[in-house]
């Protein structure tokens, strides 16, 4: 079986995102890859004219988040 997780590394271990489909000491091969963000993996789909600095910013800023300030 192969699936993809998120997963955040803390203080030396990989803490993934969700619960893991496996069984207590169940070994398993891990590959990782950096994950790319939303904003890097759509940038050209709406024809952005600005920087990528600008484009990070107007997509993951809390403060421009509709439902931050609902």
């Amino acid at each position: 079986m192969t699936f993809t997780v998120e997963a955040v590394y803390e203080n030396g271990v990989l803490k993934p995102a969700q619960p893991l489909p496996l069984q207590e000491h169940e070994r398993v091969q891990v590959t990782v890859q950096r994950a790319v963000s939303r904003v890097r993996q759509t940038a050209g789909l709406i024809g952005w004219t600005g920087s990528q600095e600008e484009a990070d910013f107007v997509a993951l800023s809390p403060a421009l988040d509709p439902q931050e300030s609902a």
